[in-house]
C-alpha cells in the first residue's frame, strides 16, 4: 500500500465480502482512461465505456478497480461520468495468491459530492439490451450478452478454442 493513500480514517462505508486479506479503503484518485495513462492512446470519450477505466494517485500510483457490486462486471459503469474528474473511492482491497485487486463498492465526486453505489451495470446493461432491471436475462446477464456469447465462439469456455473446449469436454 502507497503511504499517504487512505483519506482520515479507514473506509466507513464498504463492506465486507469476507475474503481473504480483504481490506477497507478509501482514498481520493482521479479517474483515468489506463490505456490513454499507459500507451498515450487517448479518445476524448475514455472509449465510452469499452475500455478500462483506472484511479490515479496524486504519487503516480495507478489503481485498477476490477469489478463492482454486480458479479462478473467491472467498473465503466460507475467510473465513465467521473473520467478526468477527481473522486473519492471506497472499497475493498484484497489480495489473492499475490494479486492485490481492489472493488469499487462506493464513490463520488471529490471533495463532498453525493455518494452513488457501485451497483449501475445491470440497470445499464439491461437498457442496452432491451430487457427490464428485473428480467431473469439481466439477473443472469453473463449468460445473455452478445459480446460475451460472441467471445465464447471465437475463443470457447476456457479462452483456448472452441477445439481445446471440445477435446477438455470429452475426457
Amino acid at each position: 500500500m502507497t503511504a499517504g493513500m487512505f483519506l482520515a480514517g479507514t473506509a466507513q462505508a464498504a463492506n465486507s465480502w469476507g475474503l481473504p486479506n480483504e481490506e477497507t479503503a478509501r482514498f481520493e484518485a482521479k479517474v483515468v482512461d489506463v490505456l490513454c495513462e499507459l500507451k498515450d492512446d487517448c479518445p476524448t470519450d475514455g472509449g465510452a465505456g469499452r475500455r478500462q477505466l483506472g484511479l490515479l494517485l496524486d504519487d503516480g500510483t495507478l489503481v485498477l478497480p476490477v469489478k463492482n457490486s454486480t458479479p462478473f462486471s467491472g467498473t465503466q459503469v460507475e467510473l465513465l461520468p467521473f473520467l478526468g474528474k477527481k473522486v473519492v473511492a471506497d472499497g475493498l482491497f484484497m489480495t489473492n495468491h499475490g494479486v492485490r485487486l481492489f472493488a469499487l463498492q462506493f464513490v463520488r465526486e471529490a471533495p463532498d459530492g453525493e455518494w452513488r453505489g457501485a451497483n449501475r451495470f445491470l440497470k445499464a446493461w439491461a437498457e442496452n439490451n432491451g430487457y427490464t432491471a428485473d428480467a431473469k436475462e439481466t439477473k443472469q446477464w453473463f449468460r445473455h450478452d452478445p459480446r460475451v456469447k460472441a467471445l465464447i465462439g471465437e475463443q470457447g469456455k476456457l479462452g483456448l478454442g472452441p477445439e481445446a473446449d471440445k477435446a477438455f469436454l470429452e475426457e
